[in-house]
């Protein structure tokens, strides 16, 4: 029963919908969701009124998560998903707002020790307080000029390293001198030299700790600046990874006093070398830490100029070693004592030739080159815009880790890192009219929470009920978060079944019910008969017809098996459609959409087409009525869209 593109096409003009397009995706390809996820959301929360910035600060050793908006600061419970505690912030300063309403968005949020730290807006006027944490009372609060910007659409990055705050904010209310320093604590502050970076984008700064080596710690940070190559077909950006020593208090009075004096960059490198092809454009950084430093990973989110994305993943053993031992971009003199870059105790006492090199010459000649050196470990056309990164152990005892990337349209998508390829596990849609505006992983709980301009949302990474139907559903999501037990598809337990690496449902039980890998035939047989066969009202011959089944797996091939004979899906969006131009006697009889996966293959529906009445038919009227009205409402041309199941 196959289709000639001839029949095809003058059916189709009969509905006045398209079979594909930009947002459905092709069977069979590895960068798209296996599964559309639909119930993973568990807390919602609304804001008051429409915010055009808001911040989430998650602090790992306590637990708690705060929530940044116009004039407020609140505290979240993360198990059930409430605000536990509300704290304003009004603008202090209302006679020096020169436009619209005398507002104070916070843009940091910080916890020193018993203390939070909080700065904002606060109507142009950059401003910090420090609350007691027991009861949210100002205890203090100074000027915020260099630790806030201006106004939340300036460029901002906080940190809290120890007893001090490094951060990144314009020091002029248009936006200008925007520099990394520290600004805050018991330490000299310090700040950047004017030539070393041209109109940058701060996108994330880190602190990467050495147990064993403490003097030796750095504080690495990520942006990207303009392209001093003014070559038409270069890229006008370029990213970098850059660094400062913990224990940097500035030059000598005489020379670089308040300046960094370890301060060096290099380039990162994501992309096709070989065919000198990159993505220049660093969007977003998540700094993977783990107990040895050198096995801290840095994963690292990317945009083209051919309007693709791609995430690289680097490794801090790497990216220390290009500035250990790379020589310094146009410098030829022999390399001074100690090496520039490098952490002493005393940075006042550092020679002048040592920090003339950092002056003058910080960049490094080498490239940091990814992990996956000759190719970016994700590419993809959709447009992402945030990224964090799970460890997950799942019942094999290993540790995986899972990317997690949203989009600016509101999808997160759960991305498995299996070795150097990316398996997409599933794809969520946050339930927002605007875009993704902050994110942050809560790695204890298994929970993302995400903030739009309205709301907040809770989603839950250990949502294993999509799985539920079967041992091999629940396999074939190759989801570290979730296994298959005696209770079903749940929350990963050490005696859980799972196949990460390859997804398999060899795995499975041996039963009618798991569908039996041994026998094929038996098994499918066993799959069919879960099914319930749906016999529609009957269809008079010459009359086009349709048949649709839902998509739950794009990594699946669907196929439609009418007696011995086989056709392909059309697709719609998450439907997969079968269309007969005109029924003929030929065409009557039973119909199974079938997907297979890997191993694995199931019978998503069964259908029966007859031309009269019969018993069976009667006993299904009232099933059927449904799918008849909603054929005779298409071929009527009133676009009725397609999401039967």
């Amino acid at each position: 029963m196959k289709l000639s593109q001839s029949l095809v096409l003058p059916f189709l003009a009969l509905f006045p919908f398209a079979l594909s397009s930009e947002d459905t995706p092709t069977f069979g390809s590895r960068n798209i969701p296996r599964l559309l996820s639909k119930d993973v959301i568990r807390g919602t929360l609304s804001f008051p009124f429409y915010q055009n910035h808001t911040l989430l600060f998650y602090h790992e050793d306590s637990g708690e998560m705060y929530v940044g908006g116009t004039n407020f600061v609140f505290k979240l419970s993360l198990d059930r998903f409430r605000m536990l505690e509300e704290i304003h912030l009004e603008a202090t300063r209302q006679d020096h707002c020169q436009e619209g309403p005398c507002e104070n968005v916070i843009t940091v949020i910080e916890k020193f020790g018993d203390s939070l730290f909080v700065c904002g807006t606060n109507g142009h006027r950059p401003h910090c307080w420090k609350l007691a944490n027991s009861s949210a009372e100002v205890i203090a609060d100074h000027d915020g000029t260099g630790i806030s910007p201006f106004t939340c659409a300036q460029n901002s990055l906080s940190l809290r390293v120890e007893g001090d705050l490094y951060a990144v904010a314009p020091l002029n209310i248009d936006g200008s001198c925007l520099q990394f320093r520290r600004k805050a604590g018991s330490r000299t502050n310090v700040w950047m030299y004017d030539s070393w970076i041209t109109e940058p984008t701060f996108v994330s700064t880190s602190w990467v700790k050495r147990k064993d080596d403490p003097e030796n710690e750095k504080i690495f940070i990520f942006f990207r600046e303009k392209n001093s190559d003014q070559n038409p077909e270069a890229d006008p950006w370029i990213s970098r990874v850059a660094r400062v020593c913990k224990t940097d208090e500035g030059g000598s009075k005489r020379f670089f006093q308040n300046t960094w004096t370890s301060f060096l960059k290099a380039r990162l490198v994501c992309g096709y070398p070989e065919e000198s092809l990159y993505f220049n454009r660093l969007q977003d950084v998540y700094v993977q830490h783990e107990e040895d430093w050198r096995d801290t990973r840095v994963y690292a989110l990317f945009t083209s100029s051919w309007n693709a994305t791609a995430v690289c993943i680097y490794s801090m053993q790497t990216i220390e070693g290009v500035f250990d031992n790379s020589t310094f971009k146009d410098y030829d003199k022999p390399v001074p004592e100690p090496r520039p870059g490098t952490c002493v105790r005393n940075s006042r006492a550092l020679p002048l030739a040592t920090i003339s090199v950092v002056r003058d010459h910080p960049e490094m000649s080498d490239w940091v080159h990814p992990v996956h050196y000759s190719a970016p470990f994700y590419v993809s056309n959709n447009n992402y815009t945030k990224l964090a990164v799970d460890r997950v152990q799942a019942a094999d005892q290993r540790v995986y880790r899972v990317l997690l990337l949203a989009t600016d349209s509101g999808k997160i998508h759960k991305i498995l890192e299996s070795g150097s390829e990316p398996f997409i596990i599933s794809q969520t849609q946050i339930p927002s009219l605007s875009s993704i505006q902050s994110m942050k992983l809560d790695s204890k709980e298994k929970k993302l929470v995400v903030s739009s301009a309205e709301k907040i949302f809770a989603v839950d990474l250990r949502s294993c009920d999509e799985y539920n139907e079967s041992c091999a559903n629940c396999v074939l999501a190759r989801d570290p978060y979730c296994s298959w037990t005696t209770s079903g598809c749940t929350p990963t337990v050490p005696e859980g079944i799972q196949n990460i690496m390859d997804g398999k449902t060899s795995v499975c039980p041996a039963s009618t019910s798991e569908h039996n890998q041994v026998n094929r035939t038996r098994r499918d047989a066993a799959s069919a008969a879960d099914v319930d066969l749906l016999t529609l009202p009957p269809v008079p011959v010459g009359v086009p017809f349709y048949l649709t089944c839902p998509i739950d797996s794009y990594h699946a091939v669907y196929t439609w098996k009418h007696g011995d004979q086989s056709s392909p899906c059309l697709q719609m969006h998450s439907n997969c459609l079968l269309l007969i131009p005109a029924m003929t006697p030929e065409s009557y009889g039973s119909y199974e959409c079938v997907s297979e996966e890997r191993d694995y293959s199931n019978v998503v529906k069964r259908y029966r087409l007859t031309d009269r009445f019969d018993q069976r038919a009667k006993a299904d009227r009232g099933k059927a009525s449904a799918v008849a009205a909603q054929t005779l409402w298409i071929t009527l041309g009133l676009g009725v869209s397609l999401f039967s199941k």
